[in-house]
């Protein structure tokens, strides 16, 4: 039987996801909401929904909802995510959230533990890993072809420059220091972490090219992470808002590299390439001013070039966590998850504050389990 949905901000996104669960077998999309009347009439005419204007009034007429998508903007592209989705939680709701799980750590810190106070399934939309290339990738670790990580290097961001650039006009980024940090970093700090695990350390630099000084735009467009994580790997995170153009990997690339070979996932859909340690005989050697090199790579390209294909796998995931029943602490891309790399973005903008410093990240709240799911 499918699962009854409504979808909560009817912008661009809301349609998005709203479009992904129309396509789904698992999924019967049955409202949507969005206070503006007329978005709200016309997402529901566009996708055979009904309409509503109020979350409470939505709540209230469709109680056998299973879950509620919450995908408001606001301000840095997230400050309207805390009400609806506590809302949502307070009632029982399994939830959906869009990417950043809030613009604020407090709020995001409370969503979380609301989620675990009512025992309901709290997800968020870090699609950046639900992919061909990304499951691959994860195949070599979990086969260990990877072996022990020694680094990570991530790099993420709009390719573009001075020549195509306009001043934020709207108030939502306008004047917010930490906008592109808090809407964007969930994403790359979500894949270094499905990968290599928490991070334990942190060293952030960040900057704004002369073409953005001029015109007043104070938004840190440019961010170099240095991370350590808890299994010792060293990783580098680079994020630009469309500052510059990216070379090699285009405009998303991950390498994970190990003692026993490597891993770089390009264009997060598109394809990921694989490079086995070398023999002996083809080390790299100092004393010889030999890099050396790997006995060839293994190219697994999808064929896909649209990213938008992210949306509709990553939801059907959170999809079957719900179908399949499984326990609020083993979702994918939970809100735990979502509120480690807002904990890594709230440590990088201490760490600029300070100058470079080094910083730990604030702990996560302790995984409890449920003793009725967990194996003896």
């Amino acid at each position: 039987m499918s699962l009854k949905v409504g979808v909560v901000g009817m912008r661009g996104i809301g349609n998005t996801h709203a479009s992904a669960y129309k396509q789904d077998p698992l999924s019967h999309l049955v409202a949507v909401c969005d206070v503006v009347k007329d978005r709200a009439e016309s997402a529901a005419e566009k996708h055979g929904a009904k309409a509503y204007t109020s979350l409470a009034e939505m709540l209230r007429n469709e109680p056998d909802l299973d879950i509620v998508d919450v995908t408001t903007g606001g301000f840095e592209n997230g400050s309207w995510h805390f009400e609806p989705a506590m809302e949502a939680l307070e009632a029982g709701k399994n939830v959906l959230v869009e990417k950043p799980l809030s613009n604020d750590i407090h709020e995001a810190r409370q969503m979380v533990a609301k989620a675990a106070e009512k025992k309901v399934r709290l997800g968020c939309n870090l699609n950046h890993y639900f992919t061909p290339p990304a499951e691959k990738a994860k195949q070599y670790l979990e086969e260990g072809q990877i072996g022990e990580l020694i680094y990570c290097l991530h790099k993420m961001g709009f390719s573009a420059g001075e020549e195509t650039y306009s001043a934020p006009g709207s108030s939502r980024w306008k004047g917010f220091p930490y906008a592109h940090l808090k809407a964007f970093l969930s994403h790359p700090f979500s894949v270094m972490r499905y990968f290599c695990g928490d991070v334990t350390h942190l060293q952030a630099f960040g900057n704004r090219p002369s073409f953005r000084r001029r015109v007043g735009d104070v938004m840190l467009s440019t961010v170099g992470i240095h991370v350590r994580f808890a299994n010792d790997c060293v990783g580098y995170l680079l994020s630009q808002r469309g500052d510059a153009t990216y070379g090699l990997g285009g405009w998303w690339s991950i390498e994970v590299a190990g003692t026993r070979g490597t891993f770089c996932i390009e264009n997060c859909i598109e394809k990921v390439t694989y490079w086995p340690a070398p023999s002996p005989a083809r080390a790299g050697s100092p004393e010889k001013m030999s890099g050396g090199g790997s006995e060839g790579s293994e190219v697994t390209s999808t064929g896909i070039t649209d990213f938008s294909q992210t949306f509709p796998r990553r939801i059907h995931a959170f999809l079957e966590d719900v179908t399949r029943n499984v326990p609020p602490d083993a979702v994918r891309a939970s809100g735990r998850d979502a509120l480690a790399a807002l904990e890594y973005t709230w440590a990088v903008m201490e760490s600029y504050e300070q100058g470079g410093a080094l910083v730990r990240p604030h702990p996560l709240p302790p995984i409890h389990g449920d003793p009725l799911t967990l194996p003896d």
